[in-house]
């Protein structure tokens, strides 16, 4: 990876024509050809970019571009279109190459299947009593997160979401529409669990009879330890 840091201007034609007036920026060259502009704002978005497969030329400026202070132009060229980014340098403050090597990817904690295996794995969060039926409990429509008996003996389906929104409730009332015609598994009570669980949600879920539970994911690793709580 290449990061530049420089005074420079930008243009960018293609399906649409696109100018940044001169400025102090980053400039980041990635390793699979891609070039990104970015300014010290804007969180993590570049303000123009070209995504790979493209090719960089670097040249000597034009008697026009020197004229102006334009001291080395890098223009980036898209594979398959016509798209063009053409970056005039005026002044570099820094510029340096890094080994970044293979990365591993993002490894996200506290995705749905693993609060998924804890449910299971900790299936009286449903009520003292509940036992697990199985984990992926296949309909005509998808797989329920969890079926569960509570200790009264009805069955119990569960769906899991890190962060429960009204398209979770909805998917939930499907699954207990079709699980609720057949006669060896009704009547089926539904329970929407996730770490949040918006208002709106909250409330469709009351309204169609559906139980709400919050999981606490700290807890349900036994990183949270009750006990020694002040409060």
């Amino acid at each position: 990876m290449r990061l530049v840091v420089a005074q420079c201007a930008a243009y960018y034609t293609g399906r649409l024509s696109a100018h940044l007036p001169m400025a102090t920026r980053l400039i980041v060259v990635k390793a699979d050809g891609s070039v990104l502009l970015h300014s010290d704002g804007g969180s993590y978005k570049p303000l123009n970019w070209m995504s790979p497969p493209c090719s960089m030329a670097v040249s000597e400026p034009s008697e026009d571009q020197a004229e102006r202070g334009v001291t080395t132009v890098w223009r980036v060229q898209h594979q398959k279109s016509d798209d063009n980014l053409e970056i005039e340098l005026y002044e570099v403050f820094h510029d340096s190459a890094h080994e970044l090597g293979i990365d591993p990817g993002l490894i996200k904690d506290g995705v749905e299947a693993h609060l998924q295996a804890m449910m299971a794995e900790q299936i009286e969060l449903l009520g003292a009593g509940s036992h697990l039926i199985r984990r992926e409990y296949m309909t005509a429509i998808g797989p329920v997160d969890i079926l569960a008996r509570d200790a009264s003996g009805q069955t119990v389906a569960v769906e899991i979401k890190r962060r429960g929104e009204i398209d979770g409730v909805e998917q939930l009332t499907r699954y207990l529409d079709l699980l609720n015609r057949d006669p060896l598994l009704a009547p089926v009570r539904g329970v929407f669990a996730a770490q949040e669980i918006k208002p709106q949600a909250r409330v469709l879920a009351t309204d169609r009879g559906i139980d709400c539970l919050i999981l606490d994911y700290d807890a349900m690793k036994g990183v949270d330890d009750v006990e020694s709580r002040l409060f």
